[in-house]
C-alpha cells in the first residue's frame, strides 16, 4: 500500500516537460519516461521511451522524481553484457544506480523521508529497474536527504562510488585514525571517494593515478600521489600499508598491492571474478566456482603473506550514506562532474564514455 501523499503532478506541454505520464486513482504515477535496454550491445541499444510502467511501491520503498542520475562504469559494462547470466532473462532493463531528486511517494513503513523532500542515493548493483527514468523506486535505506549545499547534478555523482569505497574501507578494512591506506587508481570516482573517506577518518593516504589527477588528489588531503605513467609506483611508495583498495584490479596491481601490505592488512579489489565466471559458466556452475576461486585466494594469501583478500562490491548502507551526506555537506567529499547531458541524449553520453572522451563523471539531467 502507498500513502496518499503525492505532492504535485507535473505534466509537460513542450519539449522540456514530462510527457505521457499516467496517474492512478490515488494520484500516484503509474507510467513515465525511461531509458530501456532491450538487448545487450553498444549505445545504440538504449531506447528512450514514453509510457514505461511504474510498479506499485512495497512497504519500505520510496518513489523518487529524478532530477539527475550519473553514469557509472557498471552502467556501460552492463549495457555491453556484463552480468548477462543474471540479467539476460530479465531484459529489458533500466540502467542507472545513482540518483538525486524529490520524494514523490512513500510506502507505509517508511519513517525517515517525506514527500517533497530532496534526496540522493543509489541502488544495489543487481537492481533491474534502475534510475534512468523520470520516477525511480528505491528502498528507504538506499536514500538520504540530499546535501543542501549541492545541486542535484553534483549530488547524483556521489552515492554509488562513495558507498563502494565505504564498504571497502569502513565495513571491510575498518580503517581508523593513524592507519596507512593505499588507493591504486585514485583518479576515478571510487578511488577519489576512497581518498576523501580515508583522509576524513584521519588516515595517511597514498595513491597511484594519472598525472592530470595529482593536484586534485593532493588538495583532497592525500600525502603521496604517484603518476603511474612516469614513475615506478612500487619503488616510489614507501613503507607498508594497513589497507589497499585496488580499483584497477589487474595482476600487476594485485601483486604490488599485496606486497605493500602489513601483516594483518586488507587487500580489496573492485575487479572480483564472480560476474565474469558466472557469465562464462552460468549461474548454477559459475557461482560456486567463483566462491571457490575467492576462497582459494583468501587461504593462499593468508598463509603466504598474512593478509586478508577480498572482492569488493557496493552494498546499501544507511549509516554509510548518512556519513557520506555529512562529509559532502561539509565539503570533505565531492566528485567533480565533467559534463551533463539531457537524458534524451543518453546514447551520446554512453558513446562519449565508451570512447573515453570524458574522463570524469557524466550526469544525465531530467527536466
Amino acid at each position: 500500500m502507498i500513502r496518499l501523499i503525492y505532492r504535485r503532478i507535473e505534466i509537460g506541454t513542450g519539449d522540456g516537460g514530462i510527457s505521457n505520464l499516467g496517474f492512478g486513482k490515488r494520484g500516484i504515477v503509474t507510467s513515465c519516461r525511461a531509458v530501456l535496454l532491450p538487448r545487450f550491445g553498444g549505445p545504440e541499444m538504449l531506447e528512450f521511451r514514453d509510457n514505461v510502467s511504474v510498479p506499485d511501491l512495497k512497504l519500505n520503498q520510496v518513489l523518487v522524481r529524478a532530477r539527475a542520475v550519473s553514469i557509472n562504469p557498471l552502467d556501460t559494462r552492463m549495457r555491453s553484457g556484463y552480468g548477462r547470466s543474471i540479467f539476460e532473462p530479465l531484459l529489458p532493463l533500466i540502467l542507472g544506480r545513482d540518483i538525486s531528486g524529490e520524494v514523490a511517494a512513500v510506502g507505509n513503513s517508511v519513517k525517515s523521508l517525506t514527500v517533497g523532500q530532496d534526496v540522493f542515493g543509489a541502488l544495489h548493483p543487481t537492481a533491474v529497474r534502475g534510475t534512468y527514468t523520470d520516477y525511480a523506486i528505491l528502498a528507504e535505506d538506499e536514500l538520504a536527504p540530499k546535501p543542501g549545499s549541492l545541486s542535484h547534478v553534483e549530488a547524483s555523482a556521489i552515492p554509488f562510488a562513495a558507498l563502494t569505497a565505504w564498504r571497502a574501507l569502513k565495513s571491510t578494512a575498518r580503517i581508523r585514525e593513524g592507519h596507512r591506506v593505499l588507493v591504486i587508481g585514485g583518479g576515478g570516482a571510487v578511488g577519489f571517494s576512497a581518498i576523501q573517506l580515508a583522509v576524513a577518518a584521519g588516515c595517511h593516504v597514498s595513491t597511484t593515478c594519472g598525472g592530470e589527477s595529482i593536484s586534485r588528489i593532493l588538495a583532497a588531503g592525500a600525502e603521496q600521489a604517484i603518476d603511474y605513467t612516469s614513475e615506478d609506483a612500487e619503488v616510489a611508495l614507501k613503507g607498508h600499508f594497513d589497507a589497499v583498495l585496488d580499483t584497477i584490479g589487474v595482476p600487476d596491481t594485485e601483486r604490488m598491492g599485496i606486497s605493500l601490505l602489513k601483516k594483518g592488512g586488507h587487500y580489496m579489489t573492485l575487479q572480483g571474478e564472480a560476474a565474469s565466471v558466472t557469465d562464462r559458466h552460468g549461474l548454477a556452475i559459475g557461482l560456486p566456482m567463483a566462491a571457490a576461486i575467492l576462497l582459494k585466494k583468501q587461504i593462499q594469501y593468508r598463509y603466504s603473506h598474512g593478509i586478508e583478500y577480498w572482492w569488493n562490491y557496493m552494498r546499501a548502507d544507511a549509516e554509510g550514506l548518512h556519513e557520506i551526506r555529512r562529509l559532502s555537506e561539509a565539503g570533505k567529499l565531492q566528485l567533480p562532474v565533467d559534463k551533463t547531458f539531457p537524458i534524451s541524449k543518453v546514447r551520446e553520453a554512453h558513446e562519449a564514455k565508451d570512447r573515453r572522451q570524458i574522463p570524469g563523471k557524466v550526469v544525465l539531467e531530467i527536466d
